[in-house]
């Protein structure tokens, strides 16, 4: 017979606070390098390729490690592994605010990213031990699905922000109080919990691992730029077959990585497949919503991103209403699936943007957004709540892995989709610079004279929300269809506690029966 699991008190909430600062930071990170990259070129004078790195390495060595650093923290304990994650990435965000050559940007962005990816397994896995009350372990997870969902969002404003204000290095400066206070108040808060009996580290599901995402994370993230070459495309079957390799090790070796039983809790499969078809939704609407505020509307950058916080207003809602419906009663199959639909919608209303739509397109992005987070919230409780609490640290890591493989192929899916109709609604006299992006064509078009140049822009912008409208009707489809595989496959899943206290119950009834007696 179990015990009922413990509520949460005063103690406890005030550590997942503390700890929702560096998931805001690590989240933020992903996009802080927006607006600095022109101050970081003037100063540093970084080659072309270097600039590609400074900007990309931290996404790439994050996704990389999630897996390895989800099971290193199972093992010495996630406490453990934090405060260590956030003590390396304060000294890197330190290192990069005062790097003086390229280079040396490049390796404090690559460590960044390897304590970005120690800290968000962790953070997710000290939820899952500090609320063992599902009702609460559900508040909790909400709050950490709107503040990861947030950070991206507010990285780009608060980048615009400081480097109009300071140097390119205070982007970094702002972790380090952060890190600070985790580092003094985490050993008194948080608490200390691992695998009782881990096993053996399988050192070699690690290069195979980070073999199996880096291609195809680096694919993905070039198809919807550079199109369908043949590098890109040998890039992701590359990492493929790693992948292919890295399931059969952990199928096959005595202690491995990742353990397959986590996949034999009801749910916890579904979860993961659906996390990262939101994932594709989300980051698939941001590769045309940000250019389209920037290009077809003409907006500076700064104002760009300040329109763009706009549809994050209703996302702090959305998490916490949706595990108040599944709290009172409403099914989670339902509530999943009620936020598939919405975000579908929000494609469907994206669908109907024309080239001066600045409300519409922020109201679908809202919409898209809000059902979006629903999901997301709902299914990383479920998906901790059907493993041990012991096995929350690789859980919690396979989760936010999909949803990096999410956010880059809903980019390289309907980007090319967006790309495609682009190309082809582009006047064909036009140059060949303007077949290829959007950004191109605005360029050759301030080169031509008068009327040539205006009607290649208007062209251009029609071209550009044509292929939105088109990839917006995809992904409309894609999360229509999800709903539909949430409502078969969740509807007979039920969390690990709840099943537990199912049985408790009816053993309880059972002995109090006249046959019990």
């Amino acid at each position: 017979m179990t015990t009922n699991p413990s509520r949460a008190g005063r103690r406890e909430w005030t550590a997942l606070g503390v700890l929702m600062l560096p998931l805001l930071l690590v989240s933020m990170d992903v996009s802080v390098l927006y607006f600095a990259v022109p101050a970081i070129g003037a100063d540093l004078e970084p080659s072309g390729t270097q600039q590609l790195w400074i900007f990309d390495i931290y996404a790439f060595v994050l996704a990389g490690l999630l897996m390895t650093m989800g099971s290193v923290g199972d093992r010495i304990g996630r406490r453990r592994l934090l405060l260590a994650g956030a003590a390396a990435f304060g000294a890197a965000s330190l290192v990069a605010a005062y790097a003086n050559s390229a280079e040396t940007l490049i390796a404090a962005r690559a460590v960044l990213g390897i304590g970005g990816a120690t800290l968000m397994p962790s953070t997710l896995a000290l939820v899952r031990t500090m609320f063992t009350d599902p009702a609460q372990r559900a508040k909790a997870i909400a709050l950490w699905s709107g503040v990861m969902t947030a950070g991206i969002a507010l990285g780009s404003v608060m980048s615009g922000v400081l480097v109009e204000h300071f140097w390119w290095g205070s982007v970094f400066l702002v972790n380090l109080p952060a890190m600070a206070l985790l580092l003094v108040v985490g050993p008194l808060l948080l608490p200390e919990s691992k695998d009782p009996a881990p096993g053996r580290f399988d050192w070699p599901s690690v290069p195979l691992s980070m073999a199996a995402v880096l291609p195809v994370v680096y694919g993905l993230k070039e198809i919807p730029s550079e199109g369908w070459n043949v590098r890109y495309v040998v890039s992701v079957t590359v990492g493929l077959l790693f992948a292919a390799l890295f399931v059969h090790r952990q199928r096959t070796t005595a202690s491995p990585m990742i353990s397959p039983a986590l996949f034999r809790g009801r749910g916890f499969a579904p979860a993961v497949v659906l996390n990262l078809v939101s994932a594709f939704g989300m980051l698939g609407s941001a590769f045309f919503t940000t250019q389209y505020l920037q290009s077809v509307l003409d907006k500076s950058a700064l104002e760009a991103a300040l329109w763009a916080l706009l549809p994050s207003v209703p996302i702090g809602f959305a998490a916490p209403v949706a595990t108040s419906l599944v709290q009172r009663g409403v099914h989670r199959a339902h509530v999943v699936t009620a936020g598939f639909a919405i975000a579908a919608c929000g494609y469907v209303l994206l669908a109907f943007a024309g080239t001066d739509s600045l409300w519409l397109v922020l109201g679908a992005c809202g919409v898209l957004a809000s059902g979006i987070v629903m999901v997301m919230s709902q299914l990383m409780d479920l998906a901790l709540g059907t493993v041990p609490v012991e096995r929350a640290g690789s859980a919690s890591s396979l989760m936010e892995t999909g949803t990096e493989f999410g956010g880059a192929l809903g980019m390289a899916v309907l980007g090319s989709i967006g790309t495609a109709v682009y190309r082809h609604g582009v006047p064909d006299a036009a140059p060949a610079a303007a077949h290829e992006t959007l950004g191109g064509a605005l360029a050759v078009a301030d080169r031509l004279p008068g009327r040539a140049g205006d009607a290649l822009a208007t062209a251009a912008r029609e071209a550009f929300t044509q292929g939105m409208r088109g990839a917006a009707v995809a992904g409309a489809v894609v999360l229509a269809g999800a709903a539909v595989l949430a409502a078969t496959t969740l509807r007979r899943v039920r969390v690990r506690e709840e099943a537990e206290a199912d049985t408790e119950n009816a053993g309880q009834a059972d002995s109090l029966s006249p046959s019990g007696v």
